[in-house]
């Protein structure tokens, strides 16, 4: 009768000490999953606004620009306003690093893509007056323009990179199970779009 308790309670004790040995474990792998997620997912967040500063900086050249055509071609207002005013839509169109949803990723890319458009148009038009392609100060633009466009490049993907990290670490099993827990959602990225793969040209 003793033997037979003794057993149960060394057999009770393994359980327990199996279940704190668990506990233990996961509660690790738990810890070292969530910090590493806040890692990979603060490295996205930077990378989103290295993207809004690349944007940003395009529409900071813009003014410059319009008014430089502008002083060589007047008349152009309609290229010129369409420009201003894709350039307004593409400002104000922002997203919170926290809330890079879907569909608001597709409203900023429908945005910039508005700007490309308008710039793409201007300078097309620009073609038609050779006194403004030799301008110094429109030369100057050019070159900054073209550097833009590269940034914003390099900036888009080097965020989809980290986005890709992130996700990997928070969709795979076991790690999808604490994501949930922790409230680790999906990151959109950017998507190619019908003619974004042409971006606005800047040579003359």
């Amino acid at each position: 009768m003793k033997k037979g308790v003794i057993a149960g309670l060394g057999c009770g004790a393994l359980i327990v000490i199996g279940l704190i040995v668990l506990v233990l474990v996961g509660g690790g792998f738990a810890y070292n999953f969530n910090n590493t997620a806040v890692e990979y997912e603060a490295d996205a967040k930077t990378a989103w606004s290295d993207v809004e500063s690349a944007y940003q900086r395009r529409a900071d050249l813009i003014p410059n620009l319009v008014a430089t055509v502008k002083g060589y071609a007047a008349h152009e207002k309609e290229t010129l306003e369409g420009v201003i005013k894709a350039r307004s839509e593409a400002t104000k169109t922002t997203i919170d690093a926290g809330d890079l949803t879907p569909e608001k990723m597709a409203q900023f890319q429908q945005a910039q893509q508005g700007l490309s458009g308008a710039l793409s148009r201007l300078l097309v038009t620009v073609e038609r007056y050779p006194d403004l392609k030799a301008d110094k100060s429109f030369l100057e633009l050019q070159s900054q323009l073209e550097g833009t466009e590269n940034r914003i490049n390099v900036s888009r993907d080097r965020f989809n990179e980290k986005v890709n990290i992130y996700d990997k670490h928070t969709t795979k099993f076991p790690g999808k199970l604490f994501a949930s827990w922790f409230g680790f959602e999906e990151m959109a990225r950017f998507k190619s779009a019908p003619g974004s793969e042409n971006a606005p040209k800047v040579e003359f």
